[in-house]
């Protein structure tokens, strides 16, 4: 059980303050979910090195999804029994024997296995990390916005997810080892932020008597559920676009319009990315509904340009879709949150947060693994446009229920 910021003790001289925790815990938070997307611009070495299909790439991709969607299920609630540092410092781990795995078995195999393992050491660190934030900031700052924690805390999921293409689409064109350099910078840095986790401190109280474990569960009344599984639809649709993006927009700049540059297709990636960050920091100010209503909107709008985009071989239109979409999901998310958020009471705030999280990232895998299934049969263009026209309908289904007054 979480204790309260008037009960807290200080922390010890050996650990950093709870500030400064926060900081560290924001820090790693976004190498570890930077990582998660190194490889989006490097599949396409991959496939030109091995020569595999296309919808290998979205097995490849998926399989991130499909260990976060199984960590989330399994793990992803335990902090609020075992504490929230241990659980992150776990989960970094975790995505260092990722790094390692991608750095000395480089074929498909072991791609698979480096994606399912990152995947499982994100699964238990987002709903975590994101209590751990809201938990040390309220000790730090008891008279503070706790708004502002959850504005971060969005922000770094969006802006980490960005950055990693990004540096590993710059490391492709100015380096000689573009499939080892990213992942050993990456684990360097991964244990260096192990490092500074175990210094910061525990904002979860263990008891002797702990519940009997099961798997994730939702705890909340029955008259919130609908509300929830809105946000959770939201978040889903949301991290659909991503997908189509972090697997695949390097694929579709060289099938559809002819564009091979590995840079150009992270760049692409960081531009939906980035687009989502910003979105949540300049609309800060704005309470949920509006924000829920402008990431629909904004969201819509970039579905319908992208699929436009892909029949009319306009890559500006691709890109402006990219932006525009990615403002609308980085509101879609951060509105979700605080939905979730909302609803859930202190003691099982990392639960619904992790049940929410679980829909969230399911939207990074069954999409994709539908899109690849589809590019057997239909060409590109054709399964972009049907994965927009899917996306739209659930987007409007959230809508239905997270905007009912």
């Amino acid at each position: 059980m979480t204790l309260t910021a008037a009960a807290r003790p200080s922390a010890p001289a050996w650990r950093v303050s709870h500030g400064g925790g926060f900081w560290v815990i924001a820090a790693a938070f976004t190498v570890a979910l930077a990582f998660s997307t190194v490889p989006t611009p490097l599949y396409g070495i991959y496939q030109q090195r091995d020569g595999f299909p296309t919808w290998v790439i979205t097995v490849i991709y998926a399989m991130y999804a499909v260990g976060v969607v199984a960590s989330l299920y399994l793990a992803g609630h335990v902090s609020d029994w075992f504490g929230r540092r241990r659980v992150i410092l776990a989960a970094t781990l975790v995505e260092a024997v990722s790094a390692l795995i991608f750095l000395v078995w480089p074929d498909v195999a072991g791609l698979i296995i480096a994606r399912l393992i990152g995947g499982a050491g994100i699964g238990a660190m987002v709903a975590t990390a994101t209590a751990h934030l809201s938990e040390l900031r309220l000790i730090a700052r008891p008279h503070g916005d706790p708004a502002r924690s959850g504005l971060i805390s969005t922000v770094v999921n969006s802006g980490g997810l960005a950055i990693g293409p990004l540096i590993s689409g710059v490391l492709v064109q100015f380096v000689d080892s573009p499939l080892t350099v990213p992942y050993a910078i990456f684990l360097g840095l991964l244990l260096l932020s192990a490092l500074a986790i175990s210094l910061v401190p525990e904002t979860v109280e263990r008891t002797e008597e702990r519940p009997a474990y099961r798997p994730q569960a939702m705890s909340l009344p029955k008259d919130s559920r609908p509300k929830f599984y809105g946000a959770a639809t939201g978040a889903f649709a949301a991290f659909a676009l991503m997908g189509l993006f972090t697997a695949l927009a390097p694929t579709l700049l060289t099938l559809v319009f002819g564009q091979p540059s590995r840079l150009f297709g992270a760049v692409a990636t960081f531009a939906l990315m980035g687009a989502a960050a910003v979105a949540q920091v300049v609309f800060a100010r704005l309470t949920t509904r509006p924000q829920l209503q402008a990431g629909f909107a904004l969201m819509a709008a970039g579905l319908v340009m992208v699929a436009v985009s892909v029949l009319t071989v306009s890559m500006v239109l691709f890109f402006a879709g990219a932006v525009i979409g990615g403002a609308g999901t980085g509101l879609a998310f951060r509105s979700s949150v605080a939905t979730a958020a909302s609803l859930a009471e202190p003691a099982v705030r990392g639960e619904v947060l992790a049940a929410l999280f679980l829909g969230a990232y399911a939207g990074l895998s069954i999409p994709v693994l539908a899109i690849g299934v589809t590019l057997i049969w239909l060409p590109s263009p054709a399964a972009v446009v049907l994965f927009s026209a899917l996306d739209l309908i659930l987007l409007g289904w959230a809508a239905r229920r997270t905007l009912v007054r």
